[in-house]
């Protein structure tokens, strides 16, 4: 089944809440560093989950089509740690999570993301929310590190459903930093649909 039709409804259900992996396997920021042995991992997946670089062009490279934004989710959570990484308490509250698919123009769903915001600067980092993090912010020229904190190979009944495909999943942390602050915390989840384009994620 085509995933721009795959869960509608289960989307509707699940709006208010976001979606992680249950790792049968996760590594650290040593094991980012060094990245992992390409039996384990082929060079081009090891690209785009190891990688600094923006996701969302990585994307459009990858598939050829312009990256687009399907906003599911805008909510305040308050001072609430919302059941994600630790290092969300090094963004002042009170907070708000974002939630998005990643889609080719056609409509064909390549990510999950999540992240969580400062709810009073939400607006002067967003304005378009409708758009690619990365957009907006270098869109007003801003500099930018992308501290990738731990990467997750598991499972997520949810997150296979939406993508149509019954595999495991890799995911990640990582934070965005601005002028030594950080700025927003992201989780996101890679779809196994690329697969097509960068081929098997083992050698």
């Amino acid at each position: 089944m085509n995933s721009i039709i795959a869960s509608n409804e289960l989307s509707k259900r699940h709006e208010k809440i976001w979606h992680k992996l249950s790792p049968v396997w996760q590594g650290n920021k040593e094991i980012i560093k060094q990245g992992l042995p390409h039996c384990h991992l082929s060079p081009a997946w090891q690209m785009l989950i190891l990688g600094d670089g923006s996701p969302t062009r990585h994307l459009q490279l990858i598939t050829g089509e312009r990256t687009e934004v399907d906003l599911i989710d805008m909510s305040c959570i308050g001072m609430n740690s919302d059941n994600t990484h630790q290092l969300i308490q090094l963004l002042p509250g009170p907070r708000s999570r974002r939630q998005v698919w990643l889609c080719t123009a056609s409509g064909q769903r390549l990510a999950y993301a999540t992240s969580w915001w400062e709810s009073n600067h939400v607006n002067e980092h967003l304005q378009n929310r409708n758009i690619p993090i990365w957009d907006s912010l270098t869109g007003k020229r801003m500099e930018l590190y992308r501290e990738i904190l731990e990467i997750h190979y598991g499972k997520s009944a949810y997150l296979e459903s939406a993508f149509g495909q019954k595999r495991n999943l890799w995911g990640r942390y990582y934070l965005f930093w601005h002028q030594g602050k950080p700025l927003t915390l992201i989780y996101e989840v890679f779809s196994n649909y690329l697969t097509k384009y960068i081929g098997s994620m083992v050698l």
